[in-house]
């Protein structure tokens, strides 16, 4: 720790402070994007670099987490719910030059809701029932039932414009309607972005941003101590925040994310598919020493999948509160004592270190762990495609998604018909006041299942150089949008 902070002092003196009025800028992200597709990929990564900057969908979200418009201008809903005609700025084009326009509407909406569709988060267009370009600059959106929550999925990055003579090479040459443009991808080092001088838009401040992938957490802070990268929106090393708060080169933004951290358990992996064995584990774990521990004391402890912030979250945590002693008699109950699981961890700091602290609080009520530290696209490929885990830790960053448990093929692999039916009620509410019931519901049946552990809240902790105004403070999606972003003077 001495040497550090030695390291750090000299760093401090030596560093050159970015110039004010300069139009690039550097940042530092955990982890590399497996691909630039976010059409056909899971990974938050993907988003954090694409998001608003590259591709644009009819909706967008703003930093309040307001659904904004995007490519569409406006919409109208028909009286019974629907239909939606989305009505389409004029004069926009994808950086290869061709037009946007409703046949490009039509055809990303049919890619994505598509059979053999490779969207991660297809339900989002489960409900279309037809897509139709009713003019160049008008599309009619046909639903099989009302849906209240449309232009929110529209607004999710699975849900951006794509064109059908791009879209061939988006996974390493994204070609998008946004600020941005793609320059280039130097594989496990950075990518960088470009401003599209031919955008519909207001033009972006900055002319260039690198997106720089740092993995970790002491290269992290050596990078920011050092100048080399202007910002790190989410920043891996909190326990050196302090460090920054103190020095006047920095500003530490510290805000909420929809990240429902936790122990994903896979529902249908032998003894895990038993509610007590699972139970077991909810109670063995100390949620205040993981959020200590792995996150210096940054997140919200939660009880079920849902966002503290959320005006709908009721707040389970006693349900699942630490109790190792009843954790014990529900392995004996269950025949479940002397067990060992396999702990599989993708490469964020909250999931290294939180993963080293349950492996132990297991430990502690006889359940053994074998951990295997993953890179994340080995992680994409063997749990959340392949299915073959008994437990891992992750973020789940996307907004408002407690409908994830209403697929049964999905990686935790929950199978509740009463939840799937009670899912597909809340997709064709629109009363707020029912919503709200309907959200509360959901939350209580899952936390009763205890489909998961359910750890924290992942908190949104960002440092960056003080002369870098419009970096968002929350994280309503997965997105380092750069279209607000520029240095003061």
């Amino acid at each position: 720790m001495t040497n550090l902070k030695l390291t750090a002092g000299a760093w401090a003196l030596m560093a050159t402070t970015a110039l004010a009025g300069t139009d690039a800028i550097t940042l530092g992200m955990v982890l590399e994007p497996p691909n630039l597709d976010p059409t056909a990929g899971a990974a938050a990564a993907i988003d954090e670099v694409v998001y608003a900057n590259i591709y644009e969908g009819l909706t967008r979200f703003g930093p309040d987490g307001a659904v904004l418009p995007g490519l569409a201008s406006a919409w109208d809903v028909s009286e019974d719910g629907m239909t939606y005609t989305f009505t389409l700025r004029e004069g926009v084009t994808f950086h290869d030059g061709t037009t946007m326009d409703a046949d490009d509407v039509v055809f990303s909406l049919d890619r994505a809701r598509a059979e053999d569709s490779t969207n991660a988060q297809k339900a989002l267009f489960k409900d279309i029932e037809s897509v139709t370009a009713v003019s160049p600059t008008s599309v009619a959106v046909k639903l099989s039932a009302p849906n209240g929550n449309f232009a929110f999925n529209m607004a999710w990055g699975d849900a951006v414009i794509v064109a059908p003579e791009s879209i061939g090479d988006a996974a390493t040459a994204p070609v998008g309607t946004g600020p941005f443009t793609f320059v280039e991808w130097a594989k496990g080092d950075h990518v960088t972005i470009a401003r599209n001088d031919a955008y519909w838009g207001d033009a972006p401040a900055l002319a260039k941003a690198t997106f720089k992938f740092i993995s970790d957490p002491n290269a992290a802070f050596a990078a920011m101590m050092a100048g080399d990268v202007d910002a790190f929106p989410n920043f891996p090393a909190p326990e050196t925040l302090s460090q920054f708060e103190a020095d006047p080169r920095f500003t530490v933004i510290v805000g909420s994310t929809e990240g429902e951290t936790i122990l994903s358990t896979n529902n249908k992996s032998g003894p895990l598919a038993d509610v007590r064995v699972r139970k077991a584990i909810a109670h063995a774990i100390n949620r205040q020493d993981i959020i200590d521990g792995a996150m210096h004391g940054y997140g919200t402890p939660i009880g079920t999948h849902f966002a503290p912030h959320n005006p709908d979250y009721v707040d389970l945590t006693g349900q699942s509160a630490f109790d190792p002693e009843m954790s014990k008699s529900l392995l004996a109950e269950a025949g479940a004592e002397g067990l060992t699981l396999r702990l599989m961890l993708p490469p964020p700091a909250y999931a290294r270190r939180g993963g080293e602290i349950i492996a132990a609080q297991l430990r502690n009520v006889g359940i053994n762990t074998e951990i295997s530290n993953l890179e994340w696209a080995q992680w994409i490929e063997q749990v959340f495609k392949g299915k073959d885990y008994d437990l891992t830790i992750v973020s789940h960053t996307e907004p408002a998604d407690i409908n994830i448990y209403a697929r049964p093929e999905y990686y935790f692999q929950y199978d509740n018909a009463d939840f799937q039916a009670l899912i597909e009620k809340l997709s064709v509410t629109s009363d707020p006041a029912m919503r709200a019931d309907l959200n509360k519901e959901a939350q209580q049946i899952i936390a009763d299942d205890y489909v998961n552990g359910y750890l924290f809240q992942l908190a949104k902790t960002g440092v960056a150089n003080a002369k870098i105004n419009g970096l968002w403070e929350n994280a309503p999606t997965q997105a380092n949008d750069l279209t607000g972003v520029s240095w003061s003077d």
